[in-house]
Order: structure tokens, then sequence, then C-alpha cells
């Protein structure tokens, strides 16, 4: 569940019944499939973000649920069992979401999809209007689960929502597992052999503080050459919206959250360090100003993508045979973050152990942000002003082997792992905070096998700004006044001994803008103009190209542009 803003001089958990209006409860909804090119003129929610590309082959379908309501919150349990038309291997597995929201009233939910404890779908939910019942298809490429969809598996379906006489939308959805078979022109890729899940029951596991961490204990195959961890940290409840928080030493005077404005996800085997996730400044439906993210949602926020942290320096340990133990946790938890995530093991199909050991370690177990305060506070006024910033940075190296059927392969990786946010504040009768945040990884991740030496060079970026505005008029009359610029910027080379193989690049934004005015008794009076944009445009050295382009205005489609980017190839 969502909450209602932290330290925003706003119209609290009341806003978005002041703002949507109340219908009845709805009865009956059925699942609308939504086309899959965005319609102009159409307020349902739609993000730029592309479609899973699909093998040729003829897909077999397993239905998770059709039409199922989520209505309360309880779990609804999932029966999964292998398509007996498809046994694999599969060219390609893709997860169909298709979800609707009853006209009404309800806030954004988080939605997460689990078999045999193991994720295979999160995101979160459109709010409605009284007189809009969203609907939405999200789709996601989970190829590389592929073991845990080999044998039946039962599971659950978490979309925990609130239904009474005030939150009255229901939400309706079906998913679906396409299973495409292999053959010559759709060859089977390499997928990870073991998928263990690192999370609750079927569920995410809520980190509180600092201190809070989800483990799993493993036991990994004797022949592990490569692992990996996909992780996902949401923000809830007083973290949703920890880019604006501040130290806890001015949390009051600020009327904000506390322990500053980083929080960063930290990996853990046997307790040590092992790897670094930034978190993604991810913005839900209901953030801030709902209108924003009306027709065009943020970045993710109906889809989230897990950040892959690369354990394979860790293989020679994790296959002596021996359990061990993978912790997740989120640096500055505050009450609190929800965190899952999925362990995957490469096997090496030619030998039975490969055993291994780490060589080198210089991952700090936490890390040291430097926080700056420039705060003066008029105390005539009670006005408070100035400028916090926060930065971190982190450079490690984390070296180990593996003793393959192929010999001794090295790898290892080497990362700089930034954030930088200024946020300036003018709080008081008026309330203005504004903050530019940029989490930033650059990995090289070397792969040395007797004189072939692979290199993988990645930079990952996730810039926010955010600006937000409060402000009373003399009359007692307000207005509140949002624009934000939201992306996620990623690119990656890969070589061999020096020679290039293939090069690529993403780039998504999202910036929105509104406006709303309030009467002198806080009524809701109007909004606007609201209007936004998205892009997403993908590359690759191979000559593949993918480009959209959204915009919008009060809340309907205005604009669609489809490959505009991919005109010219490198």
């Amino acid at each position: 569940m969502n909450l209602c803003p932290v330290g925003l001089r706003a119209m609290r958990c009341a806003f978005s019944v002041v703002l949507l209006g109340v219908a009845a409860v709805g009865a009956g909804a059925q699942v609308v499939t939504v086309p899959a090119t965005p319609m102009v003129g159409s307020s349902n929610p739609v993000s730029a973000e592309p479609p899973v590309t699909r093998p040729s082959t003829t897909p077999c379908t397993v239905t998770l649920f059709d039409n199922l309501a989520f209505n309360d919150y309880a779990a609804m349990p999932l029966s999964y069992a292998p398509p007996a038309g498809c046994r694999g291997p599969w060219a390609k597995v893709v997860l169909t979401v298709d979800l609707t929201v009853s006209a009404g009233v309800q806030y954004d939910r988080t939605a997460s999809f689990y078999l045999g404890n193991a994720n295979i779908f999160y995101g979160t939910t459109a709010e409605p209007r009284s007189t809009l019942s969203p609907s939405w298809h999200v789709e996601r490429d989970v190829t590389d689960l592929s073991a845990i969809f080999k044998t039946a598996r039962t599971g659950d379906a978490l979309i925990y929502n609130i239904v009474n006489s005030t939150y009255t939308g229901i939400i309706y959805g079906t998913a679906k597992l396409l299973f495409y078979p292999a053959n010559f022109r759709n060859p089977a890729p390499v997928v990870p052999d073991v998928v263990t899940p690192v999370s609750g029951m079927n569920s995410p596991y809520e980190l509180d503080t600092t201190a809070s961490a989800v483990t799993a204990t493993v036991t990994a195959p004797r022949n592990v050459a490569q692992a990996y961890l996909d992780v996902i940290a949401q923000s809830q409840s007083n973290d949703e919206f920890w880019y604006f928080c501040v130290p806890n030493d001015v949390a009051s005077e600020l009327y904000s959250c506390g322990n500053t404005a980083f929080r960063e996800t930290e990996v853990t085997i046997d307790g040590k360090p092992a790897g670094v996730a930034p978190v993604y400044p991810w913005i839900y439906t209901g953030g801030i100003d709902p209108f924003l993210w009306e027709p065009i949602t943020g970045v993710q926020t109906l889809n989230f993508k897990p950040y892959r942290v690369d354990l394979t320096p860790f293989a020679g340990v994790l296959s002596d045979g021996a359990p061990h133990t993978v912790g997740v946790s989120v640096f500055n938890a505050d009450s609190y973050f929800l965190a899952t995530a999925n362990l995957l093991l490469y096997e090496d199909h030619g030998r039975n152990e490969t055993g291994g050991g780490l060589i080198e370690n210089t991952l700090s177990a936490a890390p040291t942000p430097q926080v700056l305060e420039n705060l003066q506070t008029d105390s005539s006024s009670g006005t408070t002003t100035g400028t916090v910033t926060v930065t971190s940075s982190r450079n490690f190296t984390v070296k180990g082997y593996v003793n393959t059927s192929l010999g001794r392969v090295e790898t290892t990786v080497q990362q700089t792992v930034n954030f930088d946010s200024a946020q300036t504040f003018n709080v008081g009768v008026n309330d203005i905070q504004n903050t530019v945040q940029t989490s930033t990884v650059n990995a090289k991740t070397t792969t040395q096998l007797g004189p072939l030496v692979e290199v993988s060079e990645k930079t990952i970026s996730y810039p926010l700004t955010l600006d937000y505005s409060y402000v009373v008029n003399a009359n007692g009359s307000a207005a509140q006044v949002v624009s934000v610029n939201q992306q996620d910027l990623e690119s990656e080379t890969q070589s061999l001994n020096g020679f290039p193989l293939l090069s690529s690049s993403v780039a998504e934004q999202v910036q929105a803008s509104d406006t709303l005015d309030f009467d002198a008794n806080g009524n809701f009076t109007g909004a606007g103009p609201t209007k936004s944009s998205a892009s997403y445009v993908a590359k690759d050295s191979l000559g593949n190209c993918y480009s959209e382009s959204l915009t919008s205005a009060n809340r309907v489609l205005t604009g669609v542009a489809s490959g505009k980017e991919c005109r010219s190839r490198w």
C-alpha cells in the first residue's frame, strides 16, 4: 500500500478522495484488453516502454488467473503446471498481465506475483476516477526463470486492496505465461539452471531499518560457474518519498522524513559484503499529485525492472557443498522498504564439481555518505530556508575463480557507485522543496580463461529532478505546482581480447508538470494545465532499434510517435 506524502504540505490521505470523487463500489467488472498501440484521446495508463520481442514459434499458454478480483488484504493462491504441449526447451517465456480498476476511488497498490516463493512480477497499479475505470497491459520476459517453470508449483498473487464505502475501486486482473518452443530459427538461450528466491513466503519482505535484512540459506550445486542476484527494493510508507527525506536533526522543522535522501541496497553472502544495488526512485500513480501520472505513468511505475548484481566472483564459494546465507538490506531504511530477490545460478554441465574461491573483496560493509546542511530559520516567521546535500561514493573490486571444465576462469567485478542529492528548502507558511538527485554505477566485469579475456563495461544512471511548491496567497487560497523529470539511462559494451563484440544503450525519460488550486478552506478548486511526455530509445550495434515518444495534456494522450529515433542505424 502506498501512503500519502511525508513532509509535503499537501492534501494527505484525503487527497485522492478530494480530487477524484466518490463512486459506488464496483461490481461485476471485467478485465479490459488494452490495444497494443497507445490510443490518442485515451486516459488509460500508458508507458513508452517496449513490449517483449517474441519468437516466430507458436506459444503454449498457461493462465495463472483470469478476471480475478482483488478487493481485500488476502493473498490469492496460484497453481501452476507446465504446458503439456510445450515441454521445452523454450526460446522465450513471456508473462503478460492485464489489469483494470473499477471507477471510483482507490489508492495505487503494489502488485507482486510469486511461484514457489520466487518473484515473477512486481509493479504498482493505477488510480481510478469516478468517471474512469483505467485498464492497462504489461509484460515481462521471464525466460531466465525457466527453471521454476519446469515443474508444478503453487504461489500467490498479491495486490492488497481496501474496498469500503470510501475506497471503492476493485482491481481485476488476468495473468498468463506464454511458452515459445525453440527451433533452428529460434534457439533456446542459455538460462540459469537454478533459481533460488530470497524473499518472504511467496511475498516481499519488509525492511524497517538499516539492520533489517531478508535472507535465504542456499546449498548450491557443486558445479556452479556463474551467479547473479536480481533485486527489487521498493520504498513504502515513510520511505515512499525517500528522495525528499532529510537528516534527522532537521526533519521536524522541514516537516519531512528522516535518515537523509540517501538509500542503497546491500547484498551479502554469509554476512559479508558481496554487492551493491542503487535504489530506483519509483513514483507511483498517486505520488505527490495523481494528475501528473494520468495517462502517462512514471518510469517503470507499472512494471518494475529488477537490478542484477553480479555475484560470479563468489561462484567458487557457493559451489563448495556447504550452506550459505544470501542477504538483502537497505541502508538508511526508515520504515519501510519491501525487498524481493532471485538468486540465479548457472552450472558447468561438463563437470560435476567446479570448486574455486574468492581472491579479493574490497567492498566495505556499508557506505559512508557525506551530509552538508546549510539551513537558516527565521524565528519570527518560522520559515526555514537553505540547502542540504548528500553524497556517497563507493569504489570496490571483487575477484574470484572457478575451476571449470574448460579450465580456471577468473572473474573480476570493479564498480564505482555514486550518489548525489542536492535539496533546497523554503518551508514555513509556504512549502517549497526542490531536489536534484542521481545514482550512478560504472561497472567493469573482466572474465579470463587462459589467453581469452572478455570485458563487459556498463554505466547505469538514475537522474531525478523534482520541484514542489505549495504557496499560500494573501487571501488564504493556495496553489500547488509540481514538475518532475525522471530518467533511466543505461549503456553497455562487450569486447573479447580488445575486439568489440556488442554495444547497446537504453534511455527512458518521463517529464510531467501540474498545478492544483485550493480555496482558503483547503478545498480543491481546479487543476491544470497538466502536461507530460515520455520517451524510450533502445539501440544496439547490430542495428536493432526501438523508439517511442508520447505526449499528453489534461489527462488525455495527445501524441504517439514510433520509430523516429531509429531512422539511421549505428
